[in-house]
């Protein structure tokens, strides 16, 4: 009697051939194995009649028709067919494809959070059916974004003609996040403010506080996984004028300081929860610089090759026996970090309960061992992981706090430190700040202040976010599930809609300006709240409380469809009040004006663009507008020549005879030059290709560097000889 098992990924078959043995055939179909057809009304490939959706579907590719082939044959060869795709909405709908397509009469299905075959076995020793509900739910999602993505771009966003490809339920409302936060930026205007403070000779620094007796929240009820650890330098409450801080200064030096009160307290911190997909990309992206998609990528090699569970998770919940063998790990081997009782974690609402955790499946297999086995990327995604989960089920931290209030004539000063007394969970994970300790001073006591200063600072817009940050600003708006986040980022970056600009996302021209279409035709679509709404509709569906063909009929019938009509007649009219729109009628903003310079690339006109970056030296750079026909060429402003140029990078300056040498390149055969630089303090010499329109691109790997015999070496094409 031979059984088949059907997974998505040919990464898990040889794992999951070791455990089944003798007597299983296991196949994968590659993940999604057929899709809503290309046919019909917008080519939609389902119709909306009355309260019904009829669908139309069709296999994804002609590689998923040949393994639609093969699978028919194997199903003809065996007694009983197991459906082991994904433990999740998708894997559900995957399944549900693969049992219309192979006429599967009531298939069992089994799920599991890991592949160890303890698992895989007590998975199969308590088989399934199908969920309708999640079915249904991939369906509708399926449907509305197809809805959304097809109609909305073909009717509103290629009306644009400005490049723009598409817009998406998912993906424009993160659009409209990144660009609103880049309006908050451009329209920032800095104010000056001083932070003042005193220092004692008795070995502490003391800020000014206007309301002594005000106690500030130093906890936060949520730990920031998308934060990068950086010292956060204190100051006093903010003082708006020169005069006044003058004259707290001058208070501070002329009158005597005592302290009128000190306050100590041990506070426990509790470990965090180990980790969702959303935290765990927050995290990968803060400490190990990866972006989601690519953690997801190392997490699904960790998870196929058994060593992590499912990776696509809202739950922090850990399942007894992994608790008991996590405790007893820590009994074995770090005994004053074993809590009195096991730790829980409460998930958010709406998490799917019956998921655990992304954790290790062998807490005894620690990262040093693991370390060994595989790559660099796969070990350090594993450590964060295994810490983690590890530190959730350790006791709080102890930290001793201080904090001490000084007087001086009518002022207020205070100091702030800390010192961890018992590390707890932090042996694993560090999430709180270095000690900063304080002397021991009594109440009453004099203490003589060594200086007395302001410091004149200036606010600074809100930050861009970065991928991390990204991620859990969409969490926490509802927009997206955990397996949306990271394509959706991705999707965003390939549209061109968003851009890495040291590490962060800045909207480019693209993206600010379909946005801005959008916020005008369409405002409710890409609103958070909006969105959250129909992630809360689709989770109805999932739990059998909402019928999903009525949801989906009412939806476009009752909003989207009446809503896309109005908007496809605005279009015109939009199109002609947005910024940067090439109608004849210029529309830049306050922020841009017309430089009479031409650009040196294409011959077009040149924009000022006004900026607060304190990196530039001027307070604008000039830019070739592409809404206007440019080629998006940059100009920086040379205050000591007075003259504009180009990036250094981008500056096409022709090589003297002097510099080129009797060497041709490997790629495009012009001579290669001889270009000096310095490194380190050091001057160095190499050669490289002398074309500077190739050398950015084609050319770029050419480059040889002197040996110690004097020979040239290139790391790509080896040692440059003349030709003969």
């Amino acid at each position: 009697m031979t059984k088949l098992l059907l997974i998505e990924s040919p990464g898990k078959l040889k794992k999951l051939g070791q455990i089944l043995g003798t007597g299983w055939i296991v196949k994968a179909s590659m993940g999604h194995i057929r899709e809503l057809a290309d046919d019909g009304e917008d080519a939609l490939g389902f119709d909306l009649e009355g309260d019904r959706v009829r669908c139309r579907y069709t296999p994804r590719s002609s590689r998923a028709s040949s393994i639609l082939k093969e699978l028919r044959q194997v199903v003809q060869q065996v007694t009983e067919v197991y459906i082991a795709t994904d433990p999740d909405r998708e894997g559900e709908t995957i399944g549900w494809h693969l049992a219309q397509e192979l006429r599967l009469n009531q298939p069992f299905r089994i799920t599991y959070n890991e592949i160890s075959k303890p698992a895989v076995m007590a998975a199969l020793a308590n088989p399934k059916t199908l969920d309708q509900n999640l079915i249904a739910a991939g369906r509708a999602r399926d449907c509305l974004d197809k809805l959304v993505g097809y109609k909305g771009s073909k009717h509103l966003v290629w009306a644009l003609n400005n490049g723009a490809k598409s817009m998406g339920r998912v993906q424009s409302a993160t659009l409209h996040l990144l660009c609103q936060r880049e309006t908050e930026i451009i329209t920032f205007v800095p104010q000056d403010y001083w932070s003042v403070w005193v220092e004692y000779v008795e070995g502490f620094k003391a800020f000014y506080r206007a309301k002594w007796n005000e106690k500030k929240d130093e906890t936060s009820s949520e730990p920031d996984d998308a934060a990068t650890k950086t010292d956060v330098l204190p100051e006093s409450d903010r003082v708006t004028s020169q005069a006044e801080a003058d004259r707290l200064v001058a208070i501070a030096k002329s009158n005597p300081h005592q302290i009128v009160q000190v306050e100590k307290k041990t506070i426990n911190q509790s470990p965090p929860a180990p980790f969702t997909t959303s935290s765990l990309q927050q995290a990968a992206g803060a400490k190990l610089r990866f972006a989601p998609e690519f953690t997801m990528k190392v997490a699904q090699s960790l998870f196929e090759a058994g060593y992590i569970t499912y990776m696509r998770t809202d739950s922090v919940m850990l399942s007894d026996q992994f608790c008991a063998t996590v405790r007893q790990y820590l009994e074995q081997n770090d005994s004053d970090n074993v809590p009195a009782k096991v730790t829980r974690h409460r998930s958010k609402a709406g998490a799917q309960e019956a998921h655990e955790a992304i954790r290790p499946t062998d807490v005894y297999l620690t990262p040093e061992q693991f370390s060994s086995r595989v790559n660099g990327d796969e070990a350090n995604l594993y450590q964060l992981i295994w810490n983690r989960t590890v530190a959730s089920q350790c006791r709080a931290a102890q930290i001793a706090k201080t904090r001490i209030i000084t007087q001086s004539g009518t002022a207020f000063w205070e100091a702030r430190g800390q010192v961890l007394i018992f590390p707890g969970y932090t042996v694993y994970w560090n999430n709180i700040s270095d000690d900063s300790e304080l002397p021991n001073v009594q109440q009453g006591q004099v203490v003589n202040l060594k200086q007395a200063a302001a410091e004149k600072k200036q606010t600074q817009p809100p930050p861009r976010y970065t991928e991390p940050k990204l991620v859990q600003l969409m969490e926490r708006k509802g927009i997206g599930r955990p397996s949306t986040y990271s394509p959706t980022i991705k999707t965003l970056k390939e549209r061109q809609y968003v851009e890495l600009v040291k590490g962060k996302l800045q909207p480019t021209q693209l993206g600010m300006e379909l946005d801005a279409f959008l916020a005008q035709v369409l405002p409710d679509l890409i609103a958070a709240e909006f969105t959250a709404k129909m992630e809360q509709e689709l989770d109805a569906i999932a739990q059998g409380k909402l019928n999903w063909e009525r949801y989906l009929t009412s939806w476009n019938r009752d909003y989207f469809a009446p809503a896309l009509a109005k908007a496809v007649g605005e279009v015109a009219k939009v199109k002609r009040s947005l910024p940067n729109q090439n109608t004849g009628k210029s529309s830049a903003p306050s922020s841009q004006k017309q430089a009479d310079i031409q650009c040196p690339n294409c011959g077009g006109q040149m924009t000022k663009v006004s900026s607060k970056s304190q990196k530039l030296k001027a307070d604008h750079f000039l830019s070739c507008d592409r809404q206007t026909g440019g080629c998006g060429t940059v100009m920086f402003l040379n205050v000591k020549s007075g003259n504009y140029e180009l990036p250094l990078s981008e500056r096409k300056s022709a090589p003297t005879p002097e510099s080129l040498s009797e060497y041709s390149c490997p790629v495009c055969h012009n001579p290669l030059e001889v270009y000096e630089y310095s490194k380190d303090g050091q001057a160095k010499v190499m050669l490289r290709c002398c074309n500077p329109k190739t050398r950015p691109s084609k050319c770029k790997d050419v480059a040889f560097f002197k040996t110690k015999q004097g020979n040239w070496w290139s790391p790509k094409f080896g040692e440059l000889k003349l030709p003969k």
